[in-house]
């Protein structure tokens, strides 16, 4: 079992050990959780949950399948457009 002790600041270490077994690095962010024998720590997900639906919205296109060369137009177009801006 590691030990740790509460700084005057406020702070505490997490043992060497604890850190390299989780992975957790410098600037890894925490929620903490009362619970009730302590504290919980959990770290953030570096992004939010995600539904498949928030992020695969064109699955459900229902119009004419769009070809490689319908693609490689509109890429061409919208760098066009974005020259045509400057």
């Amino acid at each position: 079992m590691e030990r740790t002790r509460l700084s005057s600041k406020g702070q505490i270490v997490l043992p060497k050990a604890v850190r390299a077994a989780k992975q957790w690095t410098e600037g890894t962010e925490f929620t903490v959780e009362i619970v009730a024998d302590g504290v919980l720590l959990k770290p953030m997900r570096a992004f939010p949950p995600t539904r498949l639906d928030d992020v695969a919205a064109s699955v459900r296109w229902r119009g004419r399948p769009r070809s490689l060369a319908d693609m490689e137009r509109a890429i061409a177009a919208g760098a066009r457009a974005g020259r045509d801006r400057r």
